[in-house]
């Protein structure tokens, strides 16, 4: 227990809730004390000397002494190895059964005594230890893992010289399929590469020397930059050096750690250090998809193979409010009233859990909100939706808590080992959790938004879902003993506690789309896991009120993007902190370039109307909305591409060409599609900021300068902006004049050179994708003309930069 936990249990103590608190996390220790198997004498394991192969598509099994290992290369170049039985499926990351072996992919001997396989993409190379390396076609070495080691217990009765787990030809159940023991595996990369991924993490995007736990976790209040884990983790690594770029994805839900330390060139006599990851798993399969090449072909691989994401509404790519502590639905009006009589754009208003009767889901509080469906049909009136929050703990004894124990055999809640529903203590008092990898209870919940359909909600967001249960001390979650269905297989909290949030989701989007099927949802979660991208998005949970908040905003999108969740956003403003106006306007200047544009706080908190902050923020931040509201089409636009390729819409600004990829170590600022490069202002009292381009002319959007990269340069960034610069050549969909429709504005190019740029039209409320629109730009005599596909120039095209 540390400092803040044991401040918080002697207060909680005091307390009735506290008194119950106690209890849960008493009931909670003692579940695992009889579910949970006994520690006892432990043997480690190595896979020994390899002693066979068998080809099979796509590459063959390896058998070692001890162990052995399947490697497969599939179509489109994704690389999986799995030990010990390991397979590619079953998978809750994995989309069907995963993609399909290469068929010209070969086994054939390599040096040394190991073996490789050898496709159009990827080299995989096994050595007769049991070290597996990734190399490009050209030979060089993009990642080494070394050995694995597994430590394992012993069985009763077992000698010094029983074989423990399974050998070639052996029972491969127990660290195949989860659970057989821990398990350590050391990777090696180029002593130029840079670590980035496994979820969001707050120190980031570049993720330096330390230890990362895999483990869904809140952090018990505002965090910052120093905090982990957090709400949302998943071992999948964005790893980027010279020689290439890779994204590694160990795929086990189990708790682990994973150890970085960057390499150094030169480090010891002139030779190269390499960099190190190593990851420690508390069980569950080793299995592993490794995808390799630039980071677009990278993440559109990955997106072909955990599915694609999501595409929100139209009207959640605008500026949305939230608030814990509206009170009431007059307040709601009042507040939506306050937007709309000075001329800010508002898409949607977001009630949190005081909108519920005695914070139990699915109900609402009719004194505070006597008609809340004649005030979302109000408010649609206006052009603002109403967005839900959705908790999954569930008051015991509640007419949902009824329902659900009528579901199945069973009922729809996690079990403890002796069979009784796991409870704990969540914000209505003494709750059960649904076992949402269970697909009946999947369904069942699903069908329970059609009572907040009925309220007139448009969208939802999961909260609480990592699953938290409060406790004085200690984990705030189920205890780990808690049994799940694991769609089937079986299993405790160990392995179901990482995708618990991620089944939420699932169960969330399809009773939605089968409640109304001709609209997509608008679903985003504060937990979940590699995949999540296909049910919606995310965004920060409760960010510290802080510039280092503020900076753990941008960390988050960014890291988040390159694990393929593209849409996401921060609590602009912090969550629990009254900012200071500077901090709120440049919150709010970051925020409007962010896929989620939304501002919330704690019901303790100050309030995040920008007319609070003054008459200069509220100015200010008028033009802020306005610019988000103007480049709507362009977003939009981002949102089909990421359906469709898997680019994130925010993207490091070493995303493009080799030689942008010497730009891996700048985090303060990021490229919004290709077009736009955004360098938010970071730092107090800063009216400058240096900005790092990458190659090729960029526009100064606010002054019309040009500047040519790669380099460096300082811009201005006065109180009502931030720099963002316009790639040369780019043609961007924007808002016409007075709210009209979407108008073409292009960049001019480098004279001799042509640009270009895609839009993608909305097209409704459903699941259509949307044509692509292909556009070039060039200078044709003294003026910039932009034509489309068939070569037919464009009228009506808004040219900046022309004189440049």
């Amino acid at each position: 227990m540390d400092g803040r936990d044991l401040v918080r249990a002697v207060k909680d103590i005091g307390t009735e809730r506290g008194r119950r608190v106690w209890l849960s996390a008493w009931r909670h220790r003692r579940a695992d004390a009889v579910g949970l198997p006994r520690q006892g004498s432990e043997r480690a394991r190595v896979p020994g000397l390899l002693i066979g192969t068998e080809p099979r598509p796509g590459g063959g099994v390896l058998r070692f002494a001890r162990s052995e290992l399947l490697v497969r290369v599939t179509v489109g170049g994704a690389v999986f190895w799995g030990w010990d039985g390991a397979g590619p499926t079953p998978s809750y990351a994995v989309v069907g059964t995963g993609p399909e072996p290469d068929p010209r992919a070969v086994l054939e001997p390599d040096t040394g005594g190991g073996w490789r396989v050898v496709s159009e993409r990827v080299t995989v190379a096994v050595s007769r230890h049991g070290a597996v390396e990734v190399r490009t076609p050209g030979g060089t070495v993009l990642r080494r893992e070394l050995a694995p080691r597994w430590w394992e217990p012993v069985p009763a009765g077992a000698g010094d010289g029983d074989a423990v787990g399974a050998g070639a030809g052996g029972d491969a159940e127990g660290a195949g399929a989860g659970g057989g023991g821990r398990w350590f595996l050391r990777s090696e990369v180029a002593a130029d590469a840079r670590f980035f991924g496994l979820g969001g993490r707050a120190a980031g995007p570049r993720l330096r020397d330390g230890v990362y736990r895999l483990w869904n976790t809140d952090p018990k209040g505002g965090f910052a930059p120093g905090d982990d884990p957090l709400y949302l983790t998943m071992p999948v690594q964005m790893v980027v050096a010279d020689a290439g770029t890779h994204l590694v994805f160990h795929d086990n839900s189990w708790d682990g750690r994973v150890v970085l330390r960057e390499g150094e060139e030169g480090a010891g006599s002139g030779v190269d250090r390499p960099g190190v990851s190593e990851l420690r798993m508390e069980g569950g399969p080793l299995r592993c998809w490794v995808l390799v090449g630039p980071p677009s072909r990278v993440l559109q691989g990955w997106s072909g193979l955990t599915g694609a994401a999501a595409v929100p509404p139209e009207w959640a790519l605008g500026y949305q409010h939230a608030k814990w502590g509206f009170g009431s639905g007059e307040e709601v009006r009042r507040v939506v009233d306050g937007y709309a009589e000075r001329g800010f754009a508002l898409s949607a208003v977001h009630l949190d859990i005081d909108h519920y009767d005695g914070h139990r889901v699915f109900t609402v509080d009719r004194g505070r909100f006597p008609d809340l469906p004649g005030l979302a049909r109000e408010l649609g009136e206006a052009g603002v939706r109403l967005v839900s929050i959705v908790d999954p703990a569930v008051k015991a004894g509640d007419p949902v808590h009824a329902a659900g124990q009528a579901v199945g055999a069973r009922g729809a809640f996690v079990r403890d080992a002796e069979g009784a529903e796991v409870r704990g203590e969540v914000w209505p008092g003494e709750c059960a959790y649904p076992d949402f990898t269970d697909p009946a209870v999947r369904e069942w919940w699903g069908g329970l938004y059609e009572e907040r359909l009925a309220q007139g909600f448009a969208g939802f967001w999961h909260d609480m879902n990592e699953p938290v249960a409060f406790t004085p001390f200690g984990d705030m979650t189920l205890p780990r003993s808690a049994r799940h269905s694991m769609d089937g297989a079986g299993g405790d909290h160990r392995a179901g506690h990482n995708v618990y949030a991620l089944g939420m989701a699932r169960a969330g989007w399809e009773g939605l789309v089968r409640l109304r099927p001709a609209e997509r949802p608008f679903l985003f979660s504060r937990s979940g896991w590699a995949g999540m991208q296909r049910y919606g998005g995310t965004w920060s949970g409760d960010v510290e009120t802080s510039w280092e908040g503020l900076r753990a905003s941008l960390a988050l999108v960014l890291g988040l993007g390159l694990c393929g969740v593209p849409y996401s956003g921060p609590d602009v403003g912090g969550f629990g902190g009254s900012p200071s106006p500077e901090l709120y306007l440049r919150w709010l200047q970051l925020g409007a370039y962010l896929p989620l544009f939304r501002t919330h706080s704690a019901i303790w908190a100050g309030r995040r109307e920008p007319w609070e902050f003054g008459a200069e923020v509220e100015e200010h931040a008028r033009a802020v909305m306005a610019e988000r509201e103007r480049l709507r089409p362009y977003v939009v636009t981002l949102a089909h591409l990421a359906r469709r390729t898997g680019a994130p819409y925010v993207r490091p600004v070493w995303w493009g060409t080799p030689e942008e990829r010497r730009l891996r170590d700048c985090e303060d600022a990021f490229l919004l599609g290709d077009a736009l490069l955004v360098a938010p202002v970071l730092e107090c009292g800063a009216d400058r900021r240096a900005v790092r381009l990458p190659r090729g002319r960029w526009y100064d959007t606010a002054t019309g300068a040009a500047y040519e990269g790669p380099g460096q340069i300082l811009l201005d960034a006065p109180r009502g902006r931030i720099p963002v610069l316009a790639r040369a050549g780019a043609v961007i969909p924007v808002r016409g004049a007075c709210g009209g429709g979407v108008e073409l504005e292009v960049w001019a190019p480098a004279r001799g050179r042509t640009g270009g740029g895609v839009v993608i039209r909305d097209p409704g409320a459903g699941f259509e994708a949307g044509s692509v629109e292909r556009y070039t730009s060039r200078w044709a005599g003294e003026g910039v003309v932009v034509a489309d596909e068939a070569g037919e120039v464009v009228e009506g095209v808004v040219v900046r930069g022309d004189r440049a």
